[in-house]
């Protein structure tokens, strides 16, 4: 049996590392959340776990900390929506998450503090991505 994940990252690599494993969560656009004077961006998405022997999903928390403002675009009207993470990555002092269907939202940083925690139990899931 696989941990669950628990990952703090702090420098340009960890947003690869962060990148890769939450390519391919579906993200319901209603389960993201901005609290400015907390600072934080947080979203709630099923991760798929590319680390387990069979394909599953778990749900987990993702956190980009030290947000100084928050930029969204291709917003469809629907707050139900849901759209899968493509990639993070940095452009200037903006953390951009690209996801599918052109939805994107940037985060501006102060300094990289992104934390994965997964949740709960995984499952399993017939839905396996394919990038081909």
């Amino acid at each position: 049996m696989i941990k669950p994940l628990a990952l703090l990252g702090q420098t340009p690599g960890d947003i690869e590392t962060v990148s890769a494993l939450l390519q391919d969560a579906t993200l319901r656009l209603a389960d993201i959340g901005y609290d400015r004077k907390a600072r934080r961006l947080a979203c709630l998405v099923n991760r798929y776990r590319r680390e387990a022997d069979a394909p599953s999903r778990i749900r987990c928390a993702f956190r980009i900390e030290t947000v100084d403002a928050v930029q969204r675009a291709g917003w469809p009207n629907d707050p139900g929506a849901v759209t899968a993470i493509l990639s993070l990555a940095m452009d200037g002092d903006w953390l951009v998450i690209t996801c599918g269907g052109g939805i994107a939202i940037r985060a501006r940083i102060e300094v990289i503090e992104l934390v994965l925690e997964d949740m709960g139990e995984a499952w399993a899931t017939t839905r396996v991505p394919d990038h081909g």
